[in-house]
């Protein structure tokens, strides 16, 4: 699922068509939401973006019920 999906018209040689574009993945979104809420430790840089993804997992986790 993506965060911002886009369609766009498309025009050329006499067609109008839809561009779609796909966007930012919401999972990926929804991780870097949960880092600008995080201290980082630039010792363990590694344990914060995991932490960040696992919370991210949990938020797709909780759409689907």
């Amino acid at each position: 699922m993506k965060a911002f999906p886009n369609t766009e018209p498309i025009y050329g040689n006499n067609v109008i068509g839809i561009k779609q574009s796909n966007g930012m993945d919401l999972r990926d979104y929804f991780a870097a939401q949960v880092l600008s809420c995080v201290i980082i430790d630039d010792t363990n840089i590694h344990g914060s973006a995991t932490f960040c993804y696992r919370v991210a997992d949990a938020m797709m986790k909780a759409r689907e019920e």
